[in-house]
């Protein structure tokens, strides 16, 4: 064999050692994956979804260009996906474009419904990308976001009470924990206790004098009303965190925060502490915090508040910041409704202040008679509380003394009026013709019901 035979032979060895290879790599592309090999790629396949392939900077364009819901939505694809999207909602750029400040521009009944129909949506969103977090780090996680705002932090907002950032923030709050079991929503107060610093700041407001602090009085106000209370539409929802606003506290400073929270307001905005002790109020002045008693007296789930204690609250309310004057006490008893205002006056009569009740019959009927309520209910109230007294002897000495009031404060009335101008001192004068319409309507409903006995 020649010297070219020889190279020819040891170039076709070397050659046919690549087609083997490829021959090799090509028929294993030829065989077929087993079937549990397929499922397992097409279950990592699916569970990451399409959007792994996008570069994280093409993501986030993408998602600047989907609204609020709809980025809500896409948060439940997958983990990957929430992940990613709970990554960009940490952004500033996220923040600046998305949570939306313009709390003290609104003016527009619309623009202001706009506004929380916004937060209400961003609430959904945080509450399904922070699905899979413990408790604890999702609150954590959402408060970083939210206390950048500085209207949602008490002392930080400059326009209040007319900012709508309290009631955004309640809108959000309310979305994001619906549906959470009474142990979470334990840990979401206590959370809101410890970052906002709420107890401290309630137990300065509930120890001082009254008015000493009123900007912090009606933050607090503006934060337990608009976070915490207004936005459930279910009674036991609102039971439950009004509950833990007022159980820490002894009954002396419940009463006192129930009139931070519920009481009247002077024309600039300020807790009123003297609109019911130094004047006769409007029904208005004392609804909120009769709904709230009534709301607490309604408790028949949980038992946190009996009978007893609501009454002992009405008692301590009606003191504060000293005694109300009785029109306004009774009008709060009215208000609170049947069950209530029997209750306080049957106490009364039971424990040695019959005095009292007496007094509160009197302006029973005064509050129906200015306030355009039935007489009827006033009379039926004196029967049921006449029930109480064990024998009739008690009963007579209880309705004598009733019309003893009636007379004595008449006569004070009539005195007050001819010393005086008439001209000068109408509110007297009308004082005087509200009492004794008062006793002649109460009467003659007395007069009714015994004629209809018979």
């Amino acid at each position: 064999m020649d010297l070219k035979a020889l190279v020819m032979e040891s170039d076709t060895s070397k050659f046919t050692v690549i087609p083997a290879h490829k021959y090799r790599r090509s028929s294993r592309s030829q065989h077929q994956p087993s079937s549990s090999m397929a499922a397992t790629v097409e279950q990592s396949h699916s569970a990451r979804g399409h959007f792994e392939r996008i570069p994280i900077e093409v993501f986030h364009m993408i998602l600047e260009y989907l609204p609020v819901k709809e980025i809500s939505a896409l948060s439940m694809v997958s983990k990957a996906i929430s992940s990613c999207i709970a990554g960009n909602i940490s952004t500033l750029a996220w923040r600046n474009r998305m949570m939306l400040q313009e709390f003290h521009k609104c003016g527009q009944h619309n623009k202001e419904d706009s506004i929380l129909e916004h937060y209400r949506a961003l609430g959904l969103l945080f509450k399904r990308c922070t699905f899979l977090l413990p408790t604890k780090e999702r609150l954590k996680f959402i408060y970083s976001k939210l206390s950048q705002v500085p209207c949602f932090t008490m002392g930080r907002c400059s326009a209040m009470p007319g900012c709508l950032g309290f009631a955004s923030y309640g809108v959000f709050l309310q979305t994001l924990i619906a549906g959470w079991d009474e142990l979470e929503c334990h840990r979401v107060f206590n959370f809101l206790c410890d970052f906002t610093s709420l107890s401290r700041k309630i137990h300065t407001v509930v120890t001082s004098k009254s008015g000493v602090s009123p900007r912090l009085e009606i933050q607090i106000r503006l934060f337990c009303r608009n976070v915490l209370l207004d936005h459930w539409q279910s009674s036991r929802d609102t039971l439950f965190w009004l509950t833990r606003i007022l159980k820490p506290w002894p009954m002396v400073n419940q009463a006192r925060l129930i009139y931070i929270i519920y009481g009247p307001l002077t024309l600039d905005g300020r807790i009123g502490w003297q609109k019911l002790t130094e004047g006769a109020a409007e029904e208005s002045n004392v609804k909120d915090m009769a709904d709230a008693i009534r709301l607490l007296h309604g408790d028949q789930e949980t038992k946190e508040w009996t009978a007893d204690s609501v009454i002992s609250l009405i008692d301590e309310l009606s003191a504060v910041p000293s005694e109300w004057l009785l029109e306004n006490s009774a009008r709060l008893l009215i208000l609170c409704g049947n069950r209530i205002c029997y209750t306080s006056m049957a106490s009364k009569a039971v424990s040695g202040r019959v005095s009292e009740a007496r007094q509160d019959g009197r302006f029973l009927a005064l509050v129906c008679e200015k306030d355009s309520y039935c007489m009827d209910w006033a009379v039926k109230m004196m029967q049921k509380i006449c029930k109480v007294f064990s024998n009739a002897e008690e009963k007579w000495n209880f309705l004598q003394t009733v019309e003893n009031v009636f007379c004595q404060v008449t006569m004070e009335l009539y005195e007050s009026v001819m010393a005086g101008d008439r001209n000068e001192d109408t509110d007297t004068f009308q004082s005087l013709c509200n009492v004794l319409n008062a006793n002649a309507h109460f009467h003659t409903e007395i007069l009714y019901t015994f004629i209809k006995k018979e």
